[in-house]
């Protein structure tokens, strides 16, 4: 997958202090990709954008 026009933005959750942070790029059509701040190149995760909306409606159930 060609992700070269993907638009990082980081977590609303995350602080400027160097903590846990994940990225986010749902610019991309059909796709939404999460990866670790501090680990860039470490991988990617990729989600339907389905998926991600369920993901994110449990987290904030909680």
């Amino acid at each position: 997958m060609d992700l070269t026009g993907a638009q990082w933005r980081k977590s609303t959750k995350s602080g400027n202090n160097g903590g846990d942070c994940v990225e986010v790029a749902d610019n991309l059509p059909g796709v939404v990709l999460v990866r670790d701040t501090k680990d860039r190149d470490g991988g990617t995760l990729t989600f339907s954008p389905a998926a991600w909306r369920r993901f994110v409606a449990h987290l904030t159930q909680g």
